[in-house]
């Protein structure tokens, strides 16, 4: 059977409150403390809580045919825990069931990637240990920030141990190919990618609703026809939304629950498809080909790139200047200012300063609270000053007291110096001869013991130097060494194959591919051969 992928991301961002140049040096706190409960409290009755409800009874009516994922940016998770903590209750008890799959993504939902990638490791790992906490998963699938991805993000988040990405299947990346299959990392052969349908996706994200929409209203029977439509051969429909499409972004009056409580039965009924998790789904296909990413991508606007957050003059200043602050911060090591890091760092800050007002601009006006981009960017910078005042200030108090802890210790050296420095007179010369006298018996020792050994292997190959190795390769055939590394352990090739001629390398390379299997015959006539000679060179004074 072929298969459905659902993915939800769940964010909220800490807004910030109106804050004015004269607030600097004064007011510390930066948040709107009401919009961000109300909003989450409004959300959560609307979107959240009902969603989970609905999910969970189609869990149980459904069992195992129907599975789930999402990503909860660590700031959302924050708000549940303040604000509205049956939310946070009801994801526990999907948790719960094994049908739901937890991803992790950055903890501040930031562009961290797109900066400093110390930064990003450490958010990733932070996000990944709360889900853990939580929910009793380890996350073993990543999502970035906005599904924000390019080669070298997927190469550093393959070094962190994930194996499965989710991204955008935008048009300019995939060209004729269809985003209906597992894709896999330009190089990175283990490293599988999964590309959001964005047409199937956004027909239920943003068009739902939209009675100017040639296809509204949309049914599910419409739907299940769409999916219908698609080649056989085409493995997985990822289907990546906003969790808050149902019931904040679509009301409820649009009939969007009614939708999403039918669609899993009429799938089943009328189609091939089943409901996979994004581990599942890898687990299932195996990659149709590589797939190049160069330059960054997202699932942001028409043209699914960065300049719902980055490109203008204000976005850059600010994203600039924030981001020059991260060594500062981590030398502070203080929790009210990592807790501001991480809420400064959240790409809605940025998205607020977005200046495109055509195809998209709508979509920027429903989301933003300021009135402009240029009030959004002046009310951010005011607080990143004020944030930055407090980072000098933690770090210079730091600086004068590591300077005293500086002086002390010197002092305390200067003496401790003084007292020793008559005793080390005293006993130098002891030491000396000690010292001489243990390496002469050490030396002897060592002569005849090698002198004493009678039969050699392999393994004292890697105790001998580079100079000997060279020796000995001059005096073994490569075929005949080829056939003994065949079964040699990694210690003695490493300790071979970097001392190598250019041209032994090259004629070893060759005959390692050509040579499959080695008679035991043959591996034990070479391997003597080559003790023999190594014995000559121990031997040889």
């Amino acid at each position: 059977m072929r298969s459905i992928c659902f993915y939800f991301q769940v964010h909220q961002p800490f807004r910030l409150k109106t804050y004015r140049f004269f607030d600097m040096g004064v007011d510390h706190f930066y948040y709107d403390e009401y919009l961000n409960r109300s909003i989450m409290q409004r959300v959560a009755a609307k979107s959240y809580l009902p969603a989970n409800k609905l999910m969970l009874e189609l869990i149980k009516k459904y069992g195992d045919k129907f599975r789930v994922s999402y990503s909860i940016s660590g700031n959302a998770i924050e708000q549940f825990q303040r604000y509205a903590p049956e939310v946070l209750e009801s994801f526990k008890e999907l948790a719960k069931t094994g049908n739901v799959e937890f991803l992790t993504e950055t903890y501040a939902h930031s562009l961290a990637s797109l900066s400093n990638m110390d930064e990003f490791k450490r958010q990733v790992e932070q996000h990944s240990q709360m889900v853990e906490d939580l929910f009793g998963q380890k996350p073993v699938t990543f999502r970035n920030t906005e599904l924000i991805y390019s080669d070298a993000i997927g190469e550093t988040v393959a070094g962190m141990g994930y194996k499965t990405i989710l991204t955008e299947g935008a048009k300019h990346v995939l060209g004729w190919k269809s985003p209906n299959y597992v894709y896999k990392h330009s190089y990175l052969d283990d490293v599988k990618l999964l590309l959001k349908n964005y047409r199937l996706s956004d027909d239920i994200a943003f068009r739902f609703s939209d009675q100017s929409w040639a296809e509204w209203p949309l049914t599910v029977d419409k739907y299940v026809g769409w999916l219908n439509d698609i080649e056989d051969k085409q493995q997985v429909v990822n289907l990546f939304l906003d969790y808050e499409t149902f019931g904040e972004h679509q009301w409820a009056e649009s009939g969007i629950f009614d939708f999403l409580r039918a669609l899993p039965g009429k799938v089943f009924e009328l189609t091939d498809f089943n409901f996979s998790t994004p581990s599942e789904v890898v687990a299932k296909y195996e990659p149709i080909s590589e797939i190049h990413i160069p330059n960054p991508i997202s699932w942001a606007d028409e043209e699914r790139d960065l300049t719902a957050w980055l490109g203008n003059e204000l976005q850059d200043e600010a994203f600039e200047k924030l981001y020059s602050n991260r060594e500062k911060v981590e030398i502070c090591d203080d929790v009210d200012i990592m807790r501001d890091w991480n809420y400064l760092q959240t790409s809605d800050h940025f998205y607020y300063m977005c200046t495109k007002w055509f195809s998209d601009g709508d979509v920027h006006r429903y989301f933003n609270p300021y009135p402009s981009p240029y009030e959004a960017f002046i009310n951010y910078m005011n607080v990143l000053s004020d944030f930055m005042i407090r980072i000098d200030d933690k770090c210079k108090a730091i600086d004068d007291s590591m300077k005293d802890k500086v002086d002390e210790l010197a002092q305390s050296a200067k003496e401790t110096i003084k007292d020793l420095s008559g005793k080390a007179e005293q006993t130098f010369d002891e030491v000396k001869d000690t010292l001489k006298e243990g390496a002469e018996k050490t030396k002897a020792k060592a002569e005849e013991t090698w002198d004493g050994v009678k039969d050699y292997s392999l393994d004292d190959i890697v105790k001998m130097s580079n100079a000997k190795i060279k020796q000995l390769l001059k005096k073994v055939d490569v075929e005949e060494l080829t056939h003994v590394l065949k079964e040699a352990g990694d210690d003695v090739k490493n300790k071979i194959i970097p001392n190598m001629t250019k041209t032994a390398k090259e004629q070893y390379d060759k005959l390692e591919k050509e040579i499959k299997k080695v008679k035991k015959t043959d591996f034990k006539k070479y391997k003597s051969k080559i003790e023999d000679e190594l014995k000559n060179l121990w031997n040889k004074k």
